[in-house]
């Protein structure tokens, strides 16, 4: 059923919290860790071995007795007797005597007796590939310890390198993988059905009919999605038909977590979004005090609901995104996305990047709306190190080319009508999405 609908405008932040107290991470699964970047982890990590595993050295050169060389120097060097040659990869041979040394390369184990490594450079040996010489003389002196990397230092066996809720970048892939897993567990990437609707839409790339424009929320919806970590799929452009909007929608949800629908959700006479959401479950249809996109449903089902037998209890959330695609952008970012990303695990770090900046140009928008502005960003050259935000090509919610120029999104606050150039905004940065 639908919930009743507000006889106000909901604030940004009020809709947002109604939406995020629906989500909880998705349940864990296994992969290895390489497959696993950007995903939150849902158990720690433990080493299964020490890093390093064995005391190694951290250069090139020769493995030594620190008490043989103690009085080592450039005019009284010590000749030592080379006994053979430890490779990373590979077990020492010999163990080192006092009066000897075994040439040693950078990550191979240290051999017994040895207590220090001398650098080739520090020697008379040869630097890069050379015969194994019978004797080497030092010409520096070196301490116990000297250039080893002992066993453990990093890593123990057993510790937890990497907590549960972790999100995992490059260098946590190599400490998991370094530390001997070969599965990580992760939450559950989310599974997003994008839905177009509206009889004008057209494929990009087919002829356009009279009257008929191309589909851009499709792909942008799928972008967006996967750019927050989900799995998007397209379901296809459905027409103003009742039925047919139904059937689609309940495939869309029978193989998701999420299901974006664009278009549809205002007061129009084809706008048949409302009954098909309707039929599958508890849904809200919300006008929110933004610019662009004032209207968004939000709803709630069961994969049940659509038909899907074999996994009837799983939750799939509903939204109902504005059909120009500035305003389904728009409303993506303050919506759609932050809920995938607490799908995901990631939970309060789920917002953008945001600075301060200074108007370029005065800016107007609806009164009572919080108003997101396209904008370029670009260094101010009257005060170093502050930035200007300036706009971006036409604001209309339906003018993509502005869309695409730009970097970032300036809010202005509900309360006022605009803003003078010259004032202080927050933006939130697009990274590098803007054109």
């Amino acid at each position: 059923m639908t919930t009743p609908e507000s006889p106000r405008l909901l604030g940004v932040e009020e809709a947002l919290e109604r939406i995020l107290s629906r989500a909880r991470p998705l349940p864990a699964e296994d992969c290895a860790p390489e497959e696993a970047v950007g995903r939150v982890l849902a158990a720690p990590v433990v080493a299964s071995t020490s890093l390093p595993p064995w005391d190694n050295t951290a250069m090139d050169g020769f493995a030594v007795r620190s008490s043989d060389v103690a009085r080592a120097s450039e005019d009284a060097p010590v000749e030592l007797r080379v006994l053979a040659e430890v490779a990373a990869g590979h077990v020492p041979a010999r163990d080192v005597e006092p009066g000897t040394a075994l040439r040693i390369t950078t990550g191979a184990m240290i051999p017994a007796g040895a207590d220090a490594v001398v650098p080739v450079e520090d020697t008379d040996a040869p630097p890069g590939v050379a015969a194994l010489p019978e004797s080497v003389r030092v010409r520096v002196a070196a301490w116990p310890g000297a250039n080893l990397r002992r066993a453990g230092e990093d890593v123990r066996l057993g510790e937890t390198v990497l907590p549960s809720g972790r999100v995992l970048g490059p260098a946590g892939v190599a400490l998991a993988a370094a530390s001997g897993a070969a599965r990580v567990a992760v939450v559950r990437r989310p599974r997003v059905g994008v839905l177009a609707t509206g009889d004008e839409l057209t494929p990009a790339g087919q002829p356009l009919g009279s009257g008929r424009i191309h589909d851009s929320n499709t792909p942008l919806l799928l972008v967006q999605s996967r750019a927050a970590g989900a799995i998007a799929t397209s379901f296809g452009i459905a027409p103003d038909d009742p039925s047919t909007l139904a059937g689609m929608l309940a495939e869309a949800v029978s193989r998701s977590d999420v299901v974006v629908l664009s278009g549809g959700v205002s007061v129009g006479a084809h706008d048949h979004v409302k009954d098909a959401f309707e039929a599958l479950g508890e849904v809200a249809f919300w006008r929110v005090a933004v610019q662009p996109g004032k209207p968004l449903a939000f709803g709630w089902t069961t994969a049940g609901r659509a038909g899907d037998v074999s996994d009837p209890g799983r939750p799939v959330a509903l939204f109902g995104l504005p059909g120009n695609p500035v305003s389904a952008f728009v409303t993506f970012e303050l919506f759609v996305r932050p809920f995938l990303l607490a799908l995901a695990g990631r939970g309060a770090d789920a917002g953008r990047p945001r600075v301060r900046a200074t108007l370029a140009e005065p800016v107007t928008k609806s009164p009572g709306r919080r108003a997101f502005l396209r904008v370029r960003l670009e260094p101010d050259p009257a005060l170093p190190g502050r930035l200007l935000a300036r706009p971006a090509g036409g604001q209309g919610s339906h003018m993509l080319s502005g869309l695409a120029a730009a970097d970032g999104l300036a809010v202005v606050p509900e309360e006022v009508p605009g803003l003078p150039a010259g004032s202080d905004v927050e933006v939130w940065e697009l990274e590098d999405e803007g054109g």
